[in-house]
């Protein structure tokens, strides 16, 4: 790697940390939040996978490093008698099982059973009795020192402030507001004139903070208790009796956890939830998934900030972050011009995606958005995905603002724009067909043969912005494609793994599918062999190469012509450079010379019974001999189907050999 690619990397991890912490700050510390969750999750594992790639620009104080926050002066800070960790999140199956895989390997078992419980969006809280009276509750802070809340909590009554047994406890749990709740307290605001309160997290953040415990207790807040944690002998073996005996104590517990007998089961409840989570009247980001029995969990034990036992399964985040890679300009079915940003592609609501629409260009004026820029997607109505805003902190320096182009991308005519409109247009009325006819020779059974683009998906995918030519294709991804009108998962699955089966092509079916003029599979057929004979590559289309075609026996000047024109444009080159780069892989075929056929010129006549005409014709010059349309001194060849023609009766005057089908069969075998 160069010092320049170091340096690069080193400034985005240097950016992300600056990121993370301010965002953090807000949201932790100040009770305030611009960017959701989500977003932050993401920012955070892009972090994390560049710190795990270079370690050698880890510092003590990133973000990866820490539990929590700052402690506000607002309260009293107390320190806690258990340390109080975060869990470790996963976003996906893959994760989850590696996780097992290294308890496995810890705990020297081949099965494991799992308590798996919601995972309530609100605040965590520490909650502490004496002889079975609540008599001190703590914020988490830092995960050592928290704040002295114990007068807020107090008015939350889901909280007893007298247990069922006079024993010395800790506990932990989590503070939250019901949706309907959430929904009240809203119309409260807006009947004062007041902001809306943006979420339900902050809401119990900021009311646990207030000095007031009037307001605290006006907000109706919740509480669910999951964790025993101190004193350390009494916990019970196992988190299931651990639950039970705290709901007999007289908390809250959420009713919704489930004993897990192996890690299938616990996949399995996360995706229940992912499906019903909408279902319940308090909000829920995942599931948290931890080892019974406490004899593992001991074993097992903790990371530098992590236990190893537990691990926080989240759902597929409503936003994500990511970094634009280019924005194009794609031509609609009335030659509307849609920019469109090609985005690394990112895992979001379930699906990957690597394209969302700008819309048009006073939509990219508002985003103030650049290649390079790192950028907040969301899921419109949890289908589309759009770009909601830009992270200008992690822009790349030298950035330029996106114009209107000033000639159309796919036919060059000049664009314009409409009277009382804010889109602009192509001049040329014929140019969203002739780029339309052009990939769907592209993909037919002739060329890349991909099944389920039908000629109607070809046009929508142009309509829609998704591609701009054929090469785009192969970039696109199954949630790219399931907004689209009438493309369930499935149909949006099987398009994808068909585009990615047809990445490996013969060469003579790639050539075809360039559509140039006068090159139909015949022609192909022979410049395989020609190209093959130069050493072929995508890219490789010298001037030497380009020339030497007019040396092919069979094709004629004006098709060699076509060529060298179609292989010397700009726009072309362009072309193929994209299919290369998408991972196109060219089957050159073995070279089988049969000596009755190589270096032989066959000429067909008549219908063929037993072998359709063209696979007759590829057979031959696969065997090393030559196909022409008529009959000459040079034929050694004429191969009679049935009703030959005048070519027969040409071929008995110039003494040429006839064969019949069979014989003709037998030759090639």
């Amino acid at each position: 790697m160069s010092n320049e690619q170091k340096i690069k990397i080193k400034e985005r991890i240097e950016k992300l940390r600056k990121t993370i912490n301010y965002h953090r700050y807000l949201y932790h510390v100040l009770d305030k939040q611009i960017i959701s969750e989500g977003a932050l999750d993401s920012l955070k594992q892009e972090l994390k996978k560049l710190e795990d790639k270079y370690p050698e620009f880890i510092t003590l104080n990133s973000p990866t490093k820490r539990v929590g926050g700052a402690v506000l002066d607002k309260f009293i800070k107390v320190k806690h008698q258990v340390k109080q960790w975060s869990l470790e999140d996963v976003f996906t199956e893959e994760s989850l099982l590696n996780w097992e895989k290294r308890l496995k390997k810890i705990l020297l078992k081949n099965t494991i059973d799992y308590i798996c419980e919601l995972k309530i969006d609100g605040l965590h809280i520490v909650l502490n009795y004496e002889k079975g009276v609540f008599v001190l509750g703590e914020t988490k802070g830092d995960g050592i020192i928290g704040e002295n809340v114990t007068e807020n909590l107090k008015t939350i009554e889901a909280i007893p402030l007298t247990l069922e047994k006079n024993i010395n406890i800790t506990v932990e749990g989590e503070v939250f507001i019901k949706k309907s709740d959430f929904e009240k307290l809203n119309k409260i605001q807006k009947r004062k004139g007041l902001n809306l309160f943006a979420n339900p997290r902050n809401i119990a953040a900021g009311t646990i903070r207030q000095l007031n415990t009037k307001i605290a207790a006006e907000r109706t807040l919740d509480c669910f208790v999951y964790d025993y944690v101190w004193p350390e002998r009494d916990i019970p073996e196992t988190q299931i009796k651990e639950l039970i005996i705290l709901k007999d104590l007289g908390f809250k517990v959420n009713k919704y956890w489930e004993h897990c007998k192996n890690i299938n089961d616990v996949v399995n409840f996360w995706h229940k939830w992912a499906k019903k989570y909408n279902t319940l009247d308090y909000w829920i980001d995942g599931i948290v998934v931890k080892v019974n029995k406490k004899t593992l969990c001991n074993k097992l034990g903790y990371t530098g900030k992590a236990p190893r036992f537990a691990i926080a399964a989240k759902f597929p985040s409503e936003e994500k972050t990511t970094r634009i890679r280019d924005i194009e300009f794609r031509v609609g079915r009335t030659g509307k011009i849609t920019p469109v940003a090609i985005m690394e592609p990112v895992f979001i609501k379930g699906t990957v995606v690597s394209r969302a629409t700008l819309h048009n260009f006073d939509e990219i004026k508002r985003l103030d958005v650049r290649i390079g820029d790192t950028v907040i997607i969301t899921k419109a109505g949890e289908i589309i995905p759009k770009i909601k805003t830009i992270i200008k902190e992690l822009r790349p320096k030298k950035t330029k603002k996106i114009n209107v182009p000033k000639k159309c991308p796919i036919c060059f005519a000049n664009i314009i724009k409409k009277e009382n409109r804010i889109d602009y247009y192509c001049k040329n009325k014929n140019c969203f067909a002739l780029e339309a006819k052009k990939i769907i020779y592209f993909v037919s059974k002739k060329a890349f043969d991909i099944s389920g683009l039908g000629d109607k998906i070809v046009e929508k995918l142009l309509d829609e912005g998704l591609i701009s030519d054929a090469s785009d294709l192969f970039s696109l991804k199954q949630g790219d494609l399931i907004p689209l009108e009438k493309f369930a998962v499935k149909k949006a699955k099987n398009i994808v793994n068909a585009i990615e089966k047809s990445k490996e092509i013969p060469l003579w079916r790639f050539l075809t599918a360039l559509g140039v003029r006068g090159v139909g599979e015949q022609n192909s057929l022979l410049l395989e062999k020609f190209f093959i004979s130069k050493g072929f590559h995508i890219t490789n289309w010298t001037n030497n190469i380009i020339n030497g075609i007019q040396s092919i026996r069979g094709i004629g000047p004006e098709i060699a012509q076509n060529i060298k024109i179609f292989f010397k444009d700009k726009k072309n080159i362009k072309f193929l450079g994209k299919l290369d780069k998408a991972g196109i892989k060219i089957i050159l075929p073995k070279t089988k010379l049969n000596s009755k056929v190589s270096g032989k010129t066959f000429v067909f006549t008549g219908a063929m019974e037993n072998i359709i005409r063209d696979e007759a014709q590829k057979k031959v010059i696969e065997l090393g001999g030559k196909i022409s349309n008529n009959i000459g001194k040079n034929t050694d060849y004429l191969v009679l189907g049935e009703n030959p023609g005048s070519k027969f009766e040409k071929a008995k005057k110039l003494k040429i050999q006839t064969i019949n089908e069979i014989e003709f069969l037998k030759i090639i075998k």
